[in-house]
Formats: C-alpha cells, structure tokens, sequence
C-alpha cells in the first residue's frame, strides 16, 4: 500500500491550476470529468504520489456538499492498492465502515471505494486499484 493521491477540494480548477502550477513547478498532466461523481479534477504528479484538485460541477455533488460545509481543503487521503477487493474484505474484518462496500469507476483509470471519516479518525480514506 502506498499514498497514492491527495485529493484536495477547491471552488476553482482555474484559480488553483494556476497556484498547484507555480507550487510545483510545473503543469497538470491530466484534468477529467466525472460526471457520475459530479466532479472534475485535476492531477498533479509529485514524485511517487499526486495532487488531484476537486471541483464541483454539480450543485448536489458531494465536493459541492464539502465546499459548503468546510471550504476549500484536504478532501481525502487515498491509498494505491493492488487488490482493491481483498484489502475491502480485510479491513471490513478490521471492523472499518464503507461508505459503499463495491467499487466503482474513479478518475485516472482507476476502481476506488472509500472508507467512512467516522470509522478513521475523521479522514476520508479512499482505497484504489489501477484498472487493467
């Protein structure tokens, strides 16, 4: 397991494509719609991890629902897994709660689950697995 992205909610991909570039140096390497989840994101590689900046573009999304609770700031944590379905069952055995227990398609190619913030310290916690 590895910390695979931080995602981080913002009100603006422009504004913050804008700040994340003179941060670090450099651009984006992919910005993507996912419609399903009401988002579009934006993702920036950091040495063996990533930045995914997260912006609403539904008013009912869950980014827009955080945005309006807490504003802009560290949304999830998520962790790169290689058995996205084994690591499910393991730590359900481990008595953490899912928000939902079966995988989806996530950005960047990937099938992501989260885990619920009350059952981890109060920090959404997102497994996920690359996609074949």
């Amino acid at each position: 397991m590895k910390i695979e992205h931080i995602g981080i909610a913002v009100n603006s991909l422009g504004t913050s494509d804008d700040l994340f570039e003179r941060l670090l140096g450099k651009k984006n390497y992919k910005q993507e719609s996912v419609a399903r989840e009401g988002v579009t994101t934006s993702f920036y590689e950091v040495g063996e991890s990533k930045v995914e900046l997260l912006e609403a573009s539904s008013e009912d999304s869950p980014i827009a629902k955080f945005l309006s609770k807490k504003g802009e700031g560290i949304h999830h944590i998520a962790f790169g897994v290689d058995d996205i379905y084994a690591e499910i069952e393991r730590l359900k055995k481990e008595g953490f709660i899912f928000i939902s227990e079966e995988p989806k398609d996530g950005a960047d190619n990937k099938l992501v689950v989260f885990l619920h913030p009350k059952s981890t310290n109060g920090v959404l916690i997102e497994l996920c697995q690359e996609k074949a």
